[in-house]
């Protein structure tokens, strides 16, 4: 499972021109999720989310999560982060997991965060998206499950 996290002052979601989410200061995070995930990625997955350490403290250093600050998070599901590159230029998704499969560990990661006490709001599951994004630094953060980086 991968995600990309950034740090926002807003972000929002819209598919076929009707607002489905959005969020205030906090975390826009784009999910994907690999053929072969398990609870154990969606649930290391939600953890880091949740306690990545962007944000600053008093001192001016990155030191405090979303929950720490009191932060919301924006998710939308994005099977595109499992794009395979290296071969040629057209990228391969054969490592993105069946839709069912991919929408069953999305919403653990959206229920885990949400057990944290996080406002978490999303987009629309395999919808033609637009996502409006205020990157705040910019600050951008890759996870992956297997961290293969």
């Amino acid at each position: 499972m991968r995600a990309v996290v950034q740090r926002v002052t807003k972000s929002s979601v819209t598919v076929d021109g009707m607002l489905t989410g959005k969020s205030g200061h906090g975390l826009m995070v784009l999910i994907g999720v690999a053929d072969g995930d398990t609870e154990q990625d969606a649930a290391y997955i939600a953890d880091k989310i949740t306690g990545l350490r962007i944000f600053e403290d008093e001192a001016g250093k990155m030191n405090r999560c979303v929950i720490d600050v009191g932060g919301e998070i924006l998710a939308v599901s994005q099977f595109t982060l499992l794009g395979d590159a290296r071969k040629g230029k057209r990228p391969s998704f054969t490592t993105a997991a069946p839709p069912e499969e991919a929408k069953a560990l999305y919403q653990t990661v959206i229920e885990r965060m949400k057990e944290r006490g996080i406002h978490v709001e999303e987009g629309v599951f395999q919808a033609e998206m637009l996502v409006e994004i205020h990157n705040d630094g910019p600050v951008t953060i890759l996870l992956d499950s297997q961290k293969n980086f």
